[in-house]
């Protein structure tokens, strides 16, 4: 845990420090030095960006929370059924490769510019994801896996928690992992329509404003809020598939 706080800080020193040069060599207002950033990020942060962190990781979590609730399930039942597969795979097929960004003039326009969209956004990019890797996890479980179980008269609880969950739950993290950064990306952008409140509203604000101070705050605001969500899967990777760590 020292060890990999250690490298974070090394990194973060790193990148500023070739911050801080690009700022002294290009010598302009759109480049502002990171000390003048952090100190504007201190002022304003409890007054202003907090509100809008917080809603961001609002809809991170409701979309997230949902795309779970129904993808892994629903990959544990493609994996484990071949029928189900054989049914649902061509319409997942169809689904995933759509970018997700091309449908959001259709969701404002069902749904409105309000909540529901963002976080329909932010669901539909890491559904197909979860529902891809929890069922590919699944498929390529050995048969004879199931036999002892199936031969001690397992119930299917037995067999998902014994079975299913460890060896499902490493692709399961990757896969929110990979798309936990596109799901930030898209938040972004879909904040700078209808919104009032979230750092892509706070950011695209500032930047028009002119106020570059603010904005260069923001989008470090918005790189630590993602960089914590990819922390915590970390550790829950850490804390839930130790045997990767062995």
């Amino acid at each position: 845990m020292k060890h990999t706080l250690f490298t974070y800080v090394g990194a973060a020193a790193i990148l500023f420090f070739l911050w801080q040069m690009v700022s002294l060599a290009l010598d302009l207002p759109i480049v502002p030095s990171p000390c003048k950033v952090l100190l504007c990020l201190h002022q304003i942060f409890s007054s202003t960006l907090a509100v809008h962190t917080f809603f961001s990781l609002g809809r991170i979590a409701a979309g997230l929370f949902f795309a779970v609730c129904i993808g892994y399930p629903f990959g544990i039942f493609m994996g484990y059924t071949n029928i189900a597969d054989r049914m649902f795979a061509p319409f997942v097929y169809l689904l995933y490769p759509v970018p997700k960004i091309a449908l959001l003039p259709i969701f404002m326009l069902l749904a409105g510019v309000g909540e529901i969209s963002k976080i329909l956004m932010i669901f539909l990019i890491i559904v197909f994801q979860v529902v891809i890797a929890v069922r590919d996890a699944v498929r390529s479980i050995p048969q004879e896996t199931y036999i002892p179980l199936l031969s001690l008269g397992a119930s299917p609880f037995a067999i998902f928690h014994h079975i299913l969950w460890p060896a499902s739950l490493p692709k399961f993290i990757t896969a929110v992992r990979v798309a936990m950064a596109t799901a930030i990306s898209v938040l972004f952008f879909t904040e700078t329509f209808g919104s009032q409140h979230g750092l892509g509203c706070f950011i695209m604000d500032a930047w028009l404003r002119v106020n570059y101070l603010e904005m260069y705050a923001g989008i470090v605001v918005l790189s630590l809020l993602g960089l914590s969500l990819f922390s915590l899967l970390d550790l829950l990777e850490a804390r839930f598939c130790r045997w990767q760590y062995k």
